[in-house]
């Protein structure tokens, strides 16, 4: 199933949920070992994206060393300390370089300017294989892809973190908020167990380092479950001015993500979710206190650290 709110973020069965595969699902023959503690270099895909800088910096924050793989390292604009290196998943010859002395690797499963899903998966684990890559995390971004199933079939420890909504999604109200003090939607009554995206990084992080990790799948939430009410309250007060949610009807919907250029197919399926969140979506789980042992952060938190963004 997918996220019902973003449809890039999937949405799994509860019964799977940290679930421990000692022999590997996708290839029997081949079991699934956690590598002994190491302290090698972490390489982090997708380390410009919403989850991928809050790896780099949660493994940065616990001490490793961390490199950032980015098509365009002039853009990067990560933390001092980290090491950028230019590379492309879509183009495994670029990673060989890359991959020299790692020992911790996170991958996302889409690539390229259009996010498709990569389809270079196979190829990626044999060079992290070569390499000497011990563990490897896997941010699962849409449901099953080619990438994913390769490192389930390959011979190196795995961790699938699977996010539900991320709570930097509030940020596409940020220019209506600024200008019009509003959050236009439709369904303010459809309910999110949305997670900080910081502990998505945080759950990743510990994967990559520490012991006890290997053929789990992390599906992670935040630790309540939220209205659209409940966010926008949660912004008002922390910009210290208040919010007018207007609802939308669903004709009203469709026109205003027409006009940001949403395709048919996401409309759909934006309405066939809205209208129904499937339970996934919308009931807390303890995941991120499990591994990390933290709670993990609620949106008035999130809303306090980005509260400028929602300012005139």
């Amino acid at each position: 199933m997918t996220n019902p709110v973003n449809p890039v973020n999937p949405v799994h069965d509860l019964n799977g949920m940290n679930r421990v595969n000692p022999v590997n699902p996708v290839n029997p023959v081949n079991p699934v070992h956690d590598g002994n503690p190491v302290r090698g270099i972490n390489l982090v895909t997708g380390a410009t994206g919403t989850v991928g800088r809050q790896v780099v910096a949660e493994l940065l924050r616990r001490g490793q060393p961390v490199r950032a793989l980015t098509r365009d390292p002039g853009k990067a604009d990560l933390p001092a300390g980290v090491e950028v290196v230019r590379g492309d998943l879509t183009d495994p010859g670029t990673l060989t370089a890359a991959l020299d002395g790692v020992t911790g690797l996170h991958l996302i499963t889409f690539g390229g300017a259009c996010f498709a899903p990569l389809e270079t998966g196979p190829r990626i684990v044999e060079l992290a294989r070569e390499a000497g890559v011990q563990r490897i995390t896997v941010l699962n971004g849409g449901g099953p892809t080619p990438l994913e199933d390769a490192v389930r079939a390959g011979d190196i420890a795995w961790t699938v973190v699977m996010p539900v909504e991320f709570m930097a999604n509030a940020l596409e109200w940020a220019e209506g908020v600024r200008t019009r003090d509003e959050v236009r939607e439709p369904f303010p009554g459809r309910l999110s167990a949305m997670v900080h995206e910081g502990d998505i990084g945080a759950v990743a992080a510990v994967a990559l380092t520490e012991d006890g990790h290997a053929g789990q799948e992390y599906l992670i939430t935040g630790p309540e479950v939220l209205t659209l009410h409940d966010k926008a309250d949660a912004i008002a007060a922390a910009r210290g001015r208040e919010i007018r949610l207007v609802e939308l009807s669903e004709a009203e919907a469709v026109g205003q993500w027409r006009a940001a250029g949403r395709p048919q197919d996401v409309i759909d399926f934006l309405l066939e979710m809205y209208r129904d969140t499937p339970p996934e979506g919308r009931t807390v789980l303890d995941t991120v206190e499990k591994v990390t042992g933290r709670p993990a952060r609620t949106f008035a938190r999130w809303a306090r650290e980005h509260a400028g963004a929602f300012r005139a």
